[in-house]
C-alpha cells in the first residue's frame, strides 16, 4: 500500500506529518490507467451523494473544490480531498482508498472499467494521534 503525508504547503510530498490517505496497489494501477486516458485526477470523498459515500474520481479541473473541503494528500500523484463536514466527522481516521469489481456512480471516471473505488478505514494509532495534535490542520480549500 502507498502511503502518503500531507503537511502544509507539502503539496502530498512525503515529510513527517502523520498520512491521512493511502491507496492500495490494485488501486494504484487503475488511477495509472485512468490518468493515462483521462490526464491529470483528483478525488473527493463523497459525504453520501450519488453513490452514498464512495471516492468519487474526477478529471482534474472537472471538480470544483469548495473552501470548506479538506485535502488530505495525494495518491498516485491525484490530489485528495474531503468535504468539510465529512471531514469533522473522519478526522481521526486513516483512509485507503482501493477498488473493487462493481459499477462505480456515473459520475466517477472509473464506471465504464466495471469496476468502482471505495475507502476503507482505520481509527489513527494512538502514537498517530499524540503526532497529529502537533502538527498544523490540514489545508481547506482549492490549491493556491
Amino acid at each position: 500500500m502507498s502511503d502518503t503525508r500531507a503537511g502544509p504547503g507539502a503539496g502530498g510530498q512525503a515529510d513527517s506529518t502523520v498520512a491521512r490517505v493511502a491507496v492500495t496497489p490494485e488501486a494504484a494501477a487503475v488511477i495509472r490507467s485512468l490518468r493515462a486516458t483521462h490526464g491529470p485526477l483528483m478525488f473527493h470523498q463523497s459525504g453520501g451523494c450519488c453513490d452514498g459515500s464512495a471516492p468519487m474520481c474526477y478529471p482534474l479541473k472537472e471538480f470544483r473544490i469548495g473552501q470548506r473541503d479538506v485535502f488530505l494528500g495525494e495518491v498516485e500523484g491525484c490530489p485528495v480531498y474531503i468535504g468539510g463536514a465529512q471531514f469533522e466527522l473522519w478526522q481521526h481516521t486513516h483512509l485507503t482508498l482501493d477498488v473493487v469489481p462493481g459499477r462505480g456512480a456515473g459520475f466517477s471516471v472509473e464506471s465504464p472499467l466495471g469496476v468502482r473505488f471505495l475507502t476503507r478505514s482505520r481509527v489513527f494509532t494512538d502514537e498517530e494521534y499524540e503526532r497529529m495534535k502537533h502538527e498544523p490542520p490540514p489545508r481547506r480549500g482549492p490549491p493556491e
